[in-house]
């Protein structure tokens, strides 16, 4: 695209429809290297929730304003084990209390991974006392006031972790296979199909169930947006369009397919759209939309490095 930019090509691209999100979203619409705004015309966009705050609109803080169309969601969750523990915790505070309850029962993945970090962006918003200024960059100031709360949650968290907090498994596979094991009792993932997933193919027990924090989790949804000099401008949003048919939403949310879960809004569904998910292939550990809760904005991108960074100077020897 910037190569096609530079060299004038205006019209006649060799990419009509890209899959991107974040940074490159960002890079993109800075660059103008994108056609539209488009996404209003697309007559599925009726079952999205299109307000100026919800995931749908706002993609790693940055507003889409309708040059980028969803397709997919990702969702912060915890997965634990229901054999050995009855009611999970359903929010940071209560998980420290639990924890104090169940020492080495849980951990999380290194926070230099990127699960790892989530999880204490996670805990972040709840225990900020303003959560709004996580979407905008990180100053000096902010960082420590809105951090100060969850560094002292974590200063008690960290001595009931497995291990006594001393060492953390690298990703998310590496704590799923401690929770397959019996070492500890919740898990995390960024997919609510995961463990759903996992039990199909032997790699965790039948017990296993996923949740959402009652607060609501974090989540970001993967979108496909339109370059600006596509050939087939009008095709690609046939394509953007047939993605959010709630026929095509929910056979990608069906877990012998892709798992994804859907980026539509379930009120704007009528009962004929709401059956297509309802009739769905199931399984204990697959949370229905609605157990999913309230979607919470990624914070702004400078966060999550200081977050690390600090975490590693506090914890790591």
């Amino acid at each position: 695209m910037i190569a096609e930019k530079a060299a004038g090509k205006e019209d006649g691209g060799s990419v009509d429809l890209i899959w991107i999100n974040g940074p490159n979203f960002l890079s993109m619409k800075e660059k103008g290297l994108l056609h539209g705004p488009f996404v209003a015309e697309l007559p599925n966009a009726r079952f999205l929730d299109l307000s100026p705050a919800s995931a749908a609109s706002v993609d790693f803080t940055v507003p889409v304003e309708g040059y980028e169309s969803p397709w997919r969601l990702a969702k912060f969750v915890f997965n634990y084990d229901s054999a050995r523990l009855a009611q999970p915790p359903k929010s940071m505070t209560a998980l420290l209390a639990w924890a104090r309850q169940n020492p080495g029962r849980f951990t999380h993945p290194d926070v230099s991974n990127f699960m790892g970090a989530t999880f204490l962006k996670q805990a972040l918003i709840e225990l900020a006392p303003d959560p709004a200024v996580l979407q905008a960059p990180a100053t000096d100031a902010d960082f420590n006031a809105a951090t100060a709360p969850l560094w002292a949650w974590y200063d008690e968290l960290r001595p009931q972790l497995w291990r006594n907090g001393d060492t953390f498994p690298a990703n998310e596979s590496a704590q799923q296979q401690l929770l397959n094991d019996g070492e500890i009792d919740i898990s995390m993932s960024f997919d609510p199909a995961s463990a759903a997933a996992a039990i199909a193919e032997g790699r965790l027990p039948d017990s296993v169930r996923t949740y959402a924090l009652d607060g609501g989790a974090i989540g970001n949804i993967s979108f496909v947006a339109i370059p600006f000099n596509a050939a087939n401008k009008e095709g690609a949003k046939v394509v953007a369009n047939f993605l959010l048919e709630p026929e095509t939403q929910a056979h990608a949310q069906n877990i012998d397919v892709l798992g994804s879960f859907s980026v539509l809004d379930t009120r704007k569904l009528g009962d004929e759209e709401k059956a297509l998910f309802t009739a769905l292939p199931t399984s204990p550990a697959l949370p229905r939309n609605e157990d999913l809760g309230r979607t919470l904005l990624e914070p702004h991108a400078s966060w999550m490095t200081r977050l690390t960074e600090e975490w590693a100077r506090r914890y790591t020897k």
